[in-house]
């Protein structure tokens, strides 16, 4: 019998909690097949079997486990049961069932929402529902014989996720017990406005020059490196250049001392499911445009699978977060302690703009920097603001950190 125990996932981690078992009590499991999924304060990780044979569950899901606790075992004298395949020989089969299995599903949902149905609508409303892609099921029909009527579309549509008329005026609770993860963003957060002597300076950027070369050079960027060429990589470059010049929005402080890096690990805020996490992009400085944009895709996927690992996510020296893929126009975003500060990037909203005493449209995006007042100066703060604005605005100025005319002049 094989005992099965909580590995060490990190220095700092003492307890993580059994999210869900993968396989069941009393089940053949082949030799590296997942079993559970734990949950740190961290990251999400599993477990995998070390040997094949029945798996004997001993921790129940939802419970707390410490490190080096036992969480299953497995029989390996046990006789592998007739017609048990290999894992791999298993997904194999199945991948053609499943496959059969999707076909009517995708044409399920193909189908327009009016015909999924035997429920009567009235013209109106089946015009509404096909329309705006509203299933006949996600209506309550007040009509008589459950008829849809306009009405009852429109209070759908109204109220996402409720079958009308009073559903709309529920007053059910839920409650569900608090993750690891998130009890430990809510503790780091309080801890960052406790701790640290928080303000926020913010200034726009003008992403015109961006969304042009954006425009003209997607596409041979995409054929050529095989990513897709975002905002990102240029925010990341703009504010490796700034942390260079001003190194204090690049350091921390540890007790008397004040650490400055050398380098620039930049951190990226992502909302995964299970909460915000925050992975690293190590020596930004020293990437390319496309080398970035790779890493951000890797991290970000990652994260939404919850596969990041505890490396992914320690360190940083200096955090960006972007609320505008939410449609943030203006926020004041919260330190990663230890670190300094984080910059907050947001939506991008055309406004009128003075350009040379004349009136234009321009796509503008507010820029917050929340920095610990402790460490950083309200001159620097302020100028590694305007120093990543005027950056940005003129994109060339990444290739070296200075105008290229001036560099040659002095040269």
């Amino acid at each position: 019998m094989i005992e099965i125990k909580v590995p060490t996932v990190g220095e700092s981690i003492s307890e993580v909690t059994l999210v869900k078992w993968l396989k069941k009590d009393g089940e053949w499991v082949e030799r590296d097949e997942l079993l559970c999924e734990l949950e740190s304060e961290k990251a999400t990780f599993e477990l995998n079997a070390e040997q094949a044979g029945i798996l004997q569950t001993v921790a129940q899901e939802g419970a707390t486990l410490n490190i080096g606790d036992l969480a299953c075992k497995i029989d390996e004298t046990a006789q592998r049961p007739e017609g048990a395949a290999p894992a791999a020989k298993q997904e194999e089969k199945a991948a053609p069932a499943k496959a059969a299995e999707k076909a009517p599903e995708k044409a399920k949902e193909a189908a327009p929402a009016s015909a999924s149905s035997d429920v009567k609508a009235t013209p109106v409303a089946q015009a509404i529902m096909s329309d705006k892609k509203v299933a006949a099921t996600e209506v309550k029909g007040s009509g008589s014989m459950g008829r849809i009527m306009k009405q009852d579309v429109l209070d759908a549509l109204a109220n996402p996720g409720k079958k009308g008329g009073a559903a709309a005026f529920s007053r059910e609770e839920k409650r569900e017990k608090m993750s690891n993860l998130r009890k430990t963003v809510s503790r780091r957060l309080v801890e960052a406005k406790n701790t640290t002597a928080m303000l926020t300076t913010f200034n726009e950027v003008d992403m015109t020059r961006i969304m042009e070369i954006r425009k003209q050079y997607k596409d041979s960027f995409k054929e050529m490196h095989g990513v897709n060429l975002g905002f990102m990589s240029f925010f990341a470059k703009a504010c490796c250049y700034a942390l260079q010049e001003w190194p204090a929005v690049n350091a921390y402080i540890a007790g008397e001392e004040i650490v400055y890096h050398q380098y620039c690990d930049i951190s990226i805020a992502v909302s995964a499911p299970k909460g915000l996490v925050v992975p690293v992009i190590r020596n930004a400085e020293s990437l390319g445009m496309a080398e970035i944009e790779a890493k951000v895709g890797e991290l970000a996927k990652k994260a939404r699978e919850n596969k990041l690992s505890i490396e992914e996510m320690t360190g940083g020296t200096f955090t960006i977060t972007n609320g505008g893929v939410f449609g943030s126009l203006m926020s004041t975003p919260i330190i990663n302690i230890p670190q300094s500060a984080i910059l907050g990037m947001h939506k991008i909203q055309e406004r009128p703009m003075a350009i040379n005493g004349k009136v234009e449209i321009r796509p503008m995006m507010y820029l917050a920097l929340s920095y610990d007042h402790r460490i950083i100066d309200g001159r620097e703060s302020v100028s590694f603001l305007v120093r990543v604005k005027e950056l940005l605005e003129n994109p060339e100025l990444l290739l070296i950190g200075k105008d290229p005319v001036k560099a040659l002049l002095e040269g």
